[in-house]
This record gives C-alpha cells, sequence and structure tokens, in this order.
C-alpha cells in the first residue's frame, strides 16, 4: 500500500487501505494486548496460558503476539469457526466453550498442571472456570465484562482453589500520560 498526503505532524502514516477507524481500533487493541503481556503480567517464552476470547478482535492480536513471544495460547471460543481463526492466527490449543468443559481441558492440555495466569474479558460466566484453570497462586486477569460483571465475590474462594490473585486492570490504569 501506498501512503500519500500525509501532514508533516502525523503521529501516524495509514496506508490507504487502512482506515481510521480501523487504526484507532487496532491501535487500542493492541496496545491492551500490550498492558496484558507485559506489564500486568510479564509472559515468558513457552509459558502456557489461557486467554478467553480468542477470535475475538484483542483474541486475534493476542493469538498473534503471544505466538511472537514464543508463548503457549490456550485460547477459548464459542463456536468451531472461531476456533479455526483463533488457531489460524497463532493459538497453541483452542477450547470450544460450547462444547468443552474450560478447566478440565486447561488441566488435561497442561498434564495436570494448569496455567500460572488466566486473560479472562469475558466475565461472569467464564469466572469460576478461569479460577479452576490456575495454579496454586495463579493470577486472574478479569479485564472485560462481555457476560455480565463479576460481582458478590467471596474472597474466600481465592484461597480455597489455592491463594489465588486476582486484578482488574484496564488501559487507561497503564496508559495514563504520554
Amino acid at each position: 500500500s501506498e501512503v500519500h498526503n500525509v501532514p508533516e505532524n502525523a503521529v501516524a502514516h495509514l496506508p490507504d487501505d487502512i482506515t481510521f477507524e480501523q487504526a484507532a481500533a487496532s491501535s487500542l487493541k493492541g496496545m491492551t494486548v500490550y498492558y496484558l503481556f507485559h506489564q500486568t503480567y510479564q509472559l515468558k517464552r513457552d509459558e502456557v496460558f489461557l486467554f478467553h476470547a480468542a477470535a475475538g478482535g484483542v483474541g486475534l492480536i493476542a493469538c498473534q503476539w503471544a505466538n511472537a513471544l514464543g508463548a503457549k495460547m490456550i485460547g477459548t471460543v464459542g463456536s468451531a469457526d472461531k476456533a479455526l481463526r483463533a488457531k489460524d492466527a497463532g493459538a497453541w490449543e483452542v477450547i470450544n466453550y460450547q462444547t468443552e468443559d474450560i478447566a478440565a481441558r486447561v488441566k488435561e492440555i497442561t498434564n495436570g498442571e494448569k496455567v500460572n495466569v488466566a486473560y479472562d474479558s469475558v466475565g461472569q460466566s467464564t469466572w469460576l472456570a478461569s479460577l479452576d484453570s490456575l495454579k496454586r497462586r495463579g493470577l486472574m486477569v478479569s479485564f472485560g465484562n462481555a457476560s455480565g460483571p463479576v460481582t458478590g465475590v467471596n474472597l474466600g474462594i481465592l484461597n480455597q482453589k489455592g491463594g489465588l490473585y486476582v486484578t482488574r486492570p484496564s488501559l487507561g490504569v497503564y496508559v495514563t500520560n504520554r
């Protein structure tokens, strides 16, 4: 693609086939994946982790980014078509939550070890499955609530499931100044 008529003071140069709306959306989604993978929890090469909504806008970027880092993303999706999209984008393994038990599959995929971190933008409907997928002292990163907010949490459950940690970050927390 070629870039035409770019003002000298432009922040970014966009190819002609990328709209301003696409650029804005991908930038926000990309910054979200950045703070999740580098600031909220530092993913390591070969580390297996759970990421819900792997075929969504943030999820597809996360698949590619995890693959580039050499991390092993277990992505959840809601259909066979979305499973293919997530795999094509770089997900290491995919769980279709319509037909599979998330926590049981994570345990199976990891040979009973589970994961250090679960990234959850879904919320209410995946809350317990995320907690049940974590190792002792694992981190639950709740960064969205597509199925509704997680409310009425009994903090004792974090102890019962292995002394788990929970955080609720957002882009605004990480991007506070230029």
